[in-house]
């Protein structure tokens, strides 16, 4: 496994690109230690601003810098950003539809030792739900700098939500990307996974073990949850006899949502939606909270089987 956090790579990203683009500028909210943005501060400190712990300033600080032609990168742990600044990010951000990319930091249960006060298990509903705000959860060192100097090219807000720890490489440096497509790892006429963030290395691991076992099952990696990518759903779910999402997340309003929303009106068929439960998640390490709820590879291989053993396949 790589080292290497993928806010590690936000941090290398923008030092490169801020070599020649005076208009970027990093804002914080007393986290550029676990945001891995203190090398940003150091080399390029008239670019960067500290707001301290006021996440509500953070996220207007921001919009009033891009209001004046500033390329913003806001950064927070997920966990208060998406909550202690959420109409400042509905109204300064999404409805003016300011130039900020919004880097929640720690997401998921990353801090699961700390409890469900840390926890952002409610942030992909919350902010596809506003108007105009993308929403991004990258899953490797890879994809997370290929995402971010797309970023830099537009004008558009954008969530970006990544761990606290490093995850295994899904992909290799010169990885295809293309903004706001799905990632199809693998093709499958029995099953199909997606999953995005933290939980794609776990699907495809899953998916390898599955083939072993004789069974053709697809991995799709939807890094983009706002815009997501439909026609990659809609090919799917017409290929395949079974859905299964795996997120980090509540079950309620995120890719599990979304993906069998998309299912039902377009190609009905059965998706199995494994997330985080609502309700109260016990405390331990990422790997440990996955492994109790299956969302690790060994719980999503369980899912993807029980599916498949209900007379779905033909």
């Amino acid at each position: 496994m790589s080292q290497i956090t993928n806010r590690q790579v936000i941090c290398d990203t923008l030092l490169d690109a801020a070599k020649k683009d005076q208009d970027i500028v990093v804002v914080c909210s007393d986290s550029r230690g676990s945001a891995s943005l203190a090398p940003f501060a150091e080399q390029y400190p008239k670019q960067f601003v500290e707001v301290g712990i006021a996440e509500q300033n953070l996220v207007s600080v921001s919009a009033g810098l891009a209001s004046c032609n500033k390329k913003v990168f806001a950064a927070s742990p997920a966990s208060f950003l998406s909550t202690r600044s959420y109409e400042q990010v509905k109204v300064d951000v999404a409805y003016s539809k300011t130039n900020v990319t919004l880097i929640g930091i720690s997401g998921g249960v990353s801090y699961g030792a700390l409890g469900m006060t840390h926890h952002s298990c409610q942030d992909i509903a919350a902010m596809a739900s506003l108007p105009d705000m993308r929403v991004y959860l990258p899953c490797d060192r890879f994809q997370t700098r290929k995402l971010i100097e797309a970023l830099l090219e537009d004008e558009k807000p954008a969530y970006v939500r990544v761990s606290r720890s490093a995850t295994e490489d899904v992909y290799e440096e010169n990885m295809d990307f293309k903004l706001n497509r799905a990632n199809v790892i693998k093709e499958g006429a029995d099953a199909v996974i997606i999953s995005c963030g933290e939980l794609v290395p776990y699907a495809v691991k899953a998916a390898k073990e599955l083939e072993r076992e004789g069974y053709g099952v697809g991995v799709i990696d939807m890094y983009c949850l706002k815009p997501m990518d439909e026609k990659a759903v809609i090919d799917a779910a017409e290929k395949a006899d079974l859905i299964v999402t795996a997120e980090e997340h509540s079950p309620y309003g995120g890719l599990g949502s979304m993906v069998a929303q998309i299912v039902s009106a377009s190609c009905p068929k059965k998706v199995v939606n494994l997330a985080l439960p609502d309700g109260h998640i016990i405390a331990g390490t990422n790997h440990e909270i996955f492994q109790y709820y299956g969302l690790d590879d060994q719980g999503i291989k369980r899912a993807v089987i029980a599916g498949l053993s209900q007379g779905l396949v033909k």
